[in-house]
């Protein structure tokens, strides 16, 4: 997955180096292998060294205190999420995998590969519409700033949705639907901060949270304690593999 700070920046990733990207990042032991990616001309965004402090979980807890126990939400308007009915033809229930499989995103719809899972925008300067994924297996779409609890996954990282905000968005989320899970994508450098800020959610929540970790080495792997790793940066999407459970 790779949002407007990234597309932006292409160019300067490119001349730079991605090894130098990757260092500037503090991506750690994971920089070698990086580096050695021959088409990683773009990616998530690694390109910003200050990271958010992560609230404190007595602060999140201060602040969803009155929401402990699970209850329903009002239902959200249909203008919370402009595009709901043009992507309501496209959505459908995930099928729950039995062994790990791969997902697809790109800032182009158009050239993920057909009859598989993709990741998309919902909103955001690359937001897709429910025609440019046509043709392809179940679609995740996902919210790179908060903005929109309905969507499957939240995009943390610098430019884009930030550690404490992802605490509340999963609590918006699942408070507004109990059998969903609240899927966060962020990098290994920001993993502990949302972490943290999530740790403050009621435990039912935190149950349902799960993790989609930036860890591109070219080598296919899921990080222990994450639900499913994006392992490969690409020049027309990037790769992920998803432990089964990851959207269910």
């Amino acid at each position: 997955m790779r949002t407007r700070f990234s597309k932006l920046a292409t160019t300067a990733v490119a001349a730079a180096g991605i090894a130098a990207v990757a260092v500037s990042a503090g991506f750690g032991s994971h920089t070698a292998a990086a580096a050695t990616i021959p088409q990683q001309t773009s990616g998530l965004q690694l390109l910003s060294a200050t990271i958010p402090a992560p609230q404190s979980a007595a602060s999140v807890t201060a602040a969803f205190a009155a929401h402990a126990a699970p209850a329903l939400a009002k239902p959200a308007p249909a203008t919370v999420r402009p595009a709901a009915a043009k992507l309501a033809s496209v959505r459908h229930a995930p099928v729950a995998p039995a062994k790990p499989y791969h997902i697809y995103d790109s800032v182009t719809p158009g050239n993920i590969p057909v009859h598989q899972t993709a990741a998309v925008y919902a909103n955001g300067n690359y937001a897709a519409s429910g025609a440019q994924v046509a043709g392809r297996g179940h679609v995740l779409w996902i919210d790179t700033n908060g903005s929109d609890p309905h969507a499957d996954a939240l995009d943390v990282e610098p430019g884009d949705a930030t550690p404490a905000g992802a605490a509340a968005w999963v609590h918006a989320k699942l408070s507004s639907d109990h059998q969903s899970v609240a899927i966060v994508y962020t990098m290994i450098s920001q993993w502990q901060a949302v972490k943290d800020n999530v740790s403050g959610l009621p435990h039912w929540m935190q149950d349902k949270v799960r993790y989609w970790i930036a860890d591109p080495t070219g080598v296919d792997h899921v990080l222990p304690g994450a639900n499913a790793t994006q392992w490969y940066w690409g020049k027309n999407y990037d790769t992920t593999t998803a432990n089964p459970g990851f959207q269910n």
